[in-house]
């Protein structure tokens, strides 16, 4: 077995992903697992982490960790903290990495055996090994900057890697996986996953026995799996499904989605919560928050609609002559959902990112009293896939697009004035620089969520815009840079149309979750949604969220829409469909002409170039 110890990495459930694809069994751990306990593991990988090792909340460890005599493995923080504790220095450089970059190995070293001297890896942090710890050798550097990408010490099978080999951003990184658990840790790779079908229905019996159970079917892949696994673990009498359209759904979302699973045989009762939903408020730090219809943070947003769908539920659950506190309820939750929003059931010391609908507070407390049933919580979205397939569900429904629990709420950039932020005058300095004689790089008034270094940052938002046709190529490797070299901000895109004249606007116009507003995305959505069925790019392009934002890029009282395309199998990190090559550079327009022609109030349309990290797929 092979122990993963948690220091709060966004990806640490995707570690335990791949070492299990290896076929060798792993068990996530605590940092500070005592000794005793990881005696009886074959090798350790430390995780990621979103603190300093020199820090005074650097997580608690075991200070013992490295003198059990077990092949260790440390993964960004974890290869800092093994430099640290053997006494190399490890501090805050004025050049952080977040994004894709190449380094180059030492072909010597285990790690890298049958891997080229160059590589691409996902480098996600801000401080850097300085001096190297006696007994470690230098094992890879950042081509660019010299950064000090990977350390080793093979007479103590200790081995340290500043980049994540977890993600797919990391071109050979399952490579660099494999051989520390079979030429380091010397595994067999024998180990057999039970069948994960049998396992989440013999948990959901034992949990539920012989209580009723709610199940929360937003339509999308997560809950309509959830659904299936439990008709095929109880009873029909025992199970309760509800749909509530919370007033964000896309358009005739409802109506498709009732129409999908009672052709599957489950029988769905549909809710128009609507106004509740509108008029929602929920404690925030003490206070009442604003009407939601009101509200303009993204978490406060997530937090009024996760804490309303468990108020609307349990109304719900009176209607149909239960009493809500001997009913079970389930949900699709995944790990990834848990992991971002720094639930302690996928990892003790990750940072927020963003409040998932099925994580607040509220139904930890649901959790927390037994009364929560989550059979996905340990899957990703690749894994729900293949139990949606091996259930029987249609592939129509098991190749949805992946669509938020909160609906075009979280698409639906909210401002009442333009963003200003301490260090703009800086960022437009900084990114006029990268411009040239046919592209402006424009600094825009709002701001969206990113994850850099292990943390959600919350930051300025970068236009490109060119003269004639747009090179997607260039502007991609662009929207790697820019994020790399200026910190402030996290995403790029490029606006379709004539080319900025200006390095920065500062109008918008006011936007909150009414439903004009809303009417405006859904229109746009669609638009977007028949366009992909259309060109059969459901399948090849694993998420395509549609945003609108209040930039009224000259035009009073109008706003812009951006088209996010994501590829990805893990759902943690991706990168954009790359115009010309993963859409048709045809198709893109034709989505673009149909938005400005069709769709009210609309001043631009844009494309999202940026890969996750430090950009998420969602904007909020």
């Amino acid at each position: 077995m092979c122990a993963i110890l948690d220091c709060g990495a966004q990806y640490g459930k995707v570690i335990d992903r791949r070492v299990r694809e290896l076929r060798v069994q792993s068990h996530i751990l605590p940092l500070e697992t005592p000794s005793e306990k990881l005696k009886e593991y074959g090798a350790i990988i430390i995780s990621g982490g979103p603190q300093s090792v020199y820090g005074p909340d650097a997580p608690k460890y075991n200070k013992d960790l490295f003198e059990i005599g077990k092949p260790i493995l440390g993964i960004c923080y974890g290869m800092q903290l093994m430099n640290h504790v053997h006494g190399g220095a490890v501090e805050k450089l004025d050049q952080r990495e977040d994004g894709q970059f190449v380094v180059t190995v030492n072909q010597s070293c285990a790690l890298f055996e049958g891997i080229g001297k160059e590589t691409e890896v996902l480098l996600t942090h801000g401080d850097s090994v300085s001096k190297v710890a006696e007994g470690f050798e230098v094992a890879a550097t950042a081509k660019d900057s010299g950064i000090v990408a990977g350390i080793s010490n093979a007479s103590q099978s200790m081995y340290g890697l500043q980049f994540h080999p977890e993600v797919d951003l990391s071109v050979q990184g399952t490579a660099m996986l494999r051989n520390f658990l079979f030429k380091v840790a010397k595994f067999s790779g024998n180990f057999s996953i039970e069948n994960r079908r049998v396992d989440a229905i013999r948990e959901i019996q034992e949990q539920v026995g012989s209580h009723k159970v709610l199940v929360l079917v937003s339509g999308g892949v997560d809950s309509s799996v959830c659904a299936a696994l439990l008709q095929a673990a109880l009873p029909t009498d025992q199970i309760y499904a509800l749909h509530v359209n919370q007033g964000f759904m896309r358009q005739n979302e409802s109506e498709d989605v009732a129409k999908a699973l009672r052709a599957v045989g489950i029988n769905l009762t549909v809710v128009d919560a609507s106004q509740t939903f509108y008029s929602a408020t929920t404690m925030n730090e003490g206070k009442e928050s604003d009407r939601l219809d009101s509200t303009l943070q993204p978490e406060v947003k997530r937090k009024i609609i996760g804490d309303t769908f468990m108020k609307v539920s349990e109304a719900e659950v009176g209607k149909m002559g239960l009493k809500f506190e001997e009913v079970v309820l389930a949900q699709g939750t995944l790990r990834p959902d848990l992991i971002e929003s720094a639930n302690e059931m996928a990892s003790s010391n990750a940072s927020v990112i963003k409040t998932h609908h099925n994580d607040t507070q509220l139904v930890r407390s649901l959790r927390t009293a037994g009364r929560i049933i989550e059979p996905l919580r340990d899957y990703h979205k690749d894994e729900v896939r293949e139990l949606g397939t091996e259930l029987g569900l249609p592939k129509a429904l098991v190749w949805r697009q992946p669509f938020p629990g909160p609906g075009l709420a979280i698409r639906i950039i909210c401002a009442d004035k333009p963003f200003v932020g301490a260090h703009d005058e800086e960022v437009v300095e900084r990114i006029s620089a990268f411009a040239t004689a046919t592209t402006q790089l424009t600094l825009l008034p709002c701001r969206t969520v990113g994850v850099q270094g292990d943390a959600r940052t919350y930051s300025n938002l970068v236009a490109l815009s060119s003269d004639g046709e747009p090179d997607f190529s260039s502007m991609m490797s662009l929207a790697k840079v820019i994020p790399k070299k200026v910190h402030h901000v996290n995403r790029v895109v490029y606006v379709f149309g004539d080319k900025i004249q200006t390095s920065r606007l500062l109008d918008i116009t006011p936007t909150r979750l009414t439903p004009d507003v809303i009417a405006q995305l859904q229109q746009a959505d669609h638009i977007v949604t028949e366009l992909l069925f259309k060109h059969n790019l459901v399948r090849k392009l694993s998420q395509v969220p549609v945003i609108l934002f209040p930039v009224s890029f000259g035009q009073t009282g109008a706003r812009g829409i951006c088209i996010r395309t994501f590829l990805t199998s893990d759902f943690m990190t991706g990168v954009p469909a790359l115009p010309g090559r993963d859409i048709a550079l045809e198709v893109l327009q034709e989505m673009v002409d149909q938005i400005l022609r069709t769709v009210p109030g609309i001043a631009r349309v844009c494309y999202d170039l940026t890969p996750k990290p430090p950009a998420t797929t969602e904007w909020e």
